[in-house]
């Protein structure tokens, strides 16, 4: 647990410390052309690798895939300290992204492995105070790290972080046994070329129509070459159960509609409320906290409960604060912000807790891998869309607070489909399985 806590946090502190920081490498490293690439090359690695990595470790093992994430993410992070220029950085951060897709699907996994359902959602919430850590932590590194240092830093202080966790994961016994069978590369290759070029289309400006309708075909010839596959690296079968299908699609319709905003309210409140970019922050810790309040008991609810009701009042939740930030306007403060993103936070630390338990308790014991990093990789590519979308309108307003105006309109409408959806996952009949 302490190897795989550090690795989250590193991981995910790296997701936004260049946010702070990322105007003064440009200056120092030029190319300002490729200054969205440096974002973009780690975030599409990430996302495509995180399904991969969880098959992976359905064929060879959790602690194998994982340790080799937590090394490739080392040895990006050292590259990306030692570029010397933007074209490095964008193909080290890349790298980086690897070792981080590699990473990322395994705090969900391996708890899926140790703990029963009951204590599963205090396993997530704290998993959860990560990500809530890392949003204050990344400003305050970022802005250490540039004035009293340099910015090579950032990446450099994964190094010793990695090595721990790397040393503290060697003692773990494996509790899974691994599934031996071949792997799909050209599968796999299918899987994320076509994937690739549908995140593209949310970074360039130009040929996007051409960027999806590439991504879309390699997609559809990777759907009738799985089928093919004794050992597919996706298991098409798993889309069968209609509750892991609806789920999933909760889980990307959700995140389209409102996971964004965690992007742009720290903007409102600089730029209109003229807050630090700490104090922005610590905003950002509603959240957190209420996805804490509602991960620890969720476990427990889902026995009582099942997944059904527990997703609908999750949706509701996040129903509701779409609502609350359609009428945030210049009168709101600090402390509304603060208590939307409370709601928001319950709405999706009970969605994503209830979801990622449902995804693994639904499928066999050798491909609860898959499944969830399926779960997780469905939520990435609804933010990716969701902030693609929620840019276009913001720079698209005649002002700032139009722009903002109508970023959560978009969230407020997308959140009512996302309630609708709910409402498809079946009632459990019989008590869910510890």
């Amino acid at each position: 647990m302490f190897s795989i806590v550090l690795a989250m946090l590193v991981a995910s502190i790296d997701t936004t410390i260049m946010n702070t920081t990322m105007p003064v490498i440009a200056k120092e490293l030029g190319r300002f052309d490729l200054y969205a690439w440096s974002f973009a090359s780690y975030m599409i690695t990430s996302t495509i690798l995180s399904p991969v990595a969880g098959r992976l470790s359905d064929l060879f093992g959790r602690k194998k895939v994982f340790a080799s994430g937590i090394i490739l993410f080392l040895f990006g992070s050292l590259l990306c300290g030692l570029s010397g220029s933007m074209v490095q950085l964008v193909i080290f951060r890349a790298i980086q992204g690897i070792g981080a897709g590699f990473m990322m699907p395994f705090p969900a996994i391996i708890a899926g492995d140790l703990f029963p359902v009951e204590k599963r959602g205090k396993i997530q919430a704290l998993f959860t105070a990560m990500w809530g850590l890392s949003a204050v932590l990344a400003p305050l590194l970022g802005s250490f790290f540039v004035e009293y240092m340099t910015w090579r830093w950032i990446f450099f202080v994964n190094l010793p972080v990695c090595l721990v966790a790397f040393l503290t994961l060697m003692p773990y016994q494996e509790h899974y046994e691994p599934k031996k069978a071949s792997v799909d590369y050209l599968g796999a290759i299918l899987f994320a070329a076509g994937v690739t070029f549908l995140l593209l289309d949310t970074v360039v400006k130009e040929n996007r129509v051409l960027y999806f309708i590439i991504g879309a075909v390699i997609l559809v010839i990777f759907y009738f070459y799985e089928k093919k596959q004794v050992s597919p690296i996706v298991p098409l079968t798993m889309f069968k159960n209609k509750m892991i299908s609806r789920i999933n699609l909760n889980a990307f319709i959700g995140t389209v509609a409102l996971f964004g905003t965690s992007s742009f309210i720290p903007l409102f409140l600089q730029n209109v409320k003229h807050l630090s970019l700490f104090m922005s922050g610590v905003a950002l810790l509603g959240t957190a906290i209420g996805w804490m309040a509602a991960a620890v008991p969720a476990g427990k609810w889902i026995l009582k409960y099942g997944y059904r009701i527990l997703l609908i009042i999750g949706n509701a939740l996040l129903f509701l604060s779409g609502i609350l930030l359609t009428l945030l306007n210049e009168d709101h403060g600090f402390w509304f912000v603060f208590a939307v993103m409370i709601v928001q936070g319950l709405a999706f630390g009970l969605l994503t807790t209830v979801g990622v338990i449902g995804v693994q308790q639904l499928v066999g014991g050798h491909e609860k891998g898959i499944s969830t990093s399926f779960f997780m990789f469905c939520r990435n590519m609804g933010t990716a869309i969701g902030v693609t979308v929620m840019g276009a309108l913001l720079t698209a307003g005649s002002s700032f607070m139009i722009g903002i105006h109508h970023i959560f309109i978009f969230g407020f409408i997308g959140s009512i489909f996302a309630l609708l959806t709910a409402f498809l996952v079946q009632r459990q009949k019989q008590s869910v399985p510890a």
